[in-house]
């Protein structure tokens, strides 16, 4: 029997979101650890320890922590042995790693600035500048995305769903629920409706969940 693995972090975050996607679309037990918004002393202390950036997620089970999301969705995908999501030919491999490697840096540093301003109204993010350069430089790797679906016609490394739509789809969710203005975006809109018909990404990716 496979033991139950523990995942540490916040819901309302999109690297914590994507990684329980994962786990519920390969049906992986696992228990959810919500942390606070403001951490005691103490609760610093314990979390440094188990990531030393102090950041989420982190994955907790019998071999110890792990950290960062993306390598927390391979890990999790390759030790179910799910090769329809993360395929181990080093070609298959890469056309997914490759878009899911973007998510996580260019994609992500694009919207960072624009959507704590606008979206989580956090404080020191009020540079009516920065804010349009984020949105701009948002809009600007979506359309890349568009252009990427028009060619494939279905997802985002080719015609069958796979890690690379789990760690995007959240992030489009983003994209579509934070009050910018947007470009029309055909492909991002028509691979959206084709995530969204996935149970789980409903689950994690909901109006209460931007």
């Amino acid at each position: 029997m496979t033991s139950t693995l523990r995942i540490l972090g916040r819901r309302a975050s999109i690297n914590v979101r994507k990684v329980l996607w994962t786990l519920d679309e390969i049906d992986r037990d696992y228990q959810f650890e919500a942390w606070e918004d403001v951490l005691s002393p103490t609760r610093i202390v314990e979390l440094h320890a188990l990531n030393p950036n102090a950041q989420f997620p982190i994955l907790v089970d019998t071999s110890g922590p792990l950290w960062e999301s993306n390598t927390i969705c391979r890990y999790i995908v390759g030790e179910a042995g799910r090769e329809d999501l993360l395929p181990i030919t080093p070609r298959g491999r890469a056309n997914v790693e490759c878009w899911m490697d973007w998510q996580a840096t260019d994609l992500n540093d694009s919207w960072r600035y624009a959507f704590l301003a606008l979206q989580r109204r956090r404080p020191g993010y009020t540079d009516t500048g920065s804010i349009a350069a984020s949105i701009e430089a948002w809009n600007s790797k979506m359309a890349i995305l568009d252009a990427q679906l028009e060619k494939t016609g279905a997802f985002a490394a080719g015609d069958s769903f796979t890690l690379a739509d789990i760690v995007l789809g959240v992030s489009i969710h983003r994209w579509l629920g934070t009050k910018i203005k947007r470009p029309d975006l055909p492909s991002v809109a028509a691979y959206y409706e084709r995530l969204r018909a996935r149970p789980h990404f409903r689950t994690h990716a909901n109006e209460e969940l931007i």
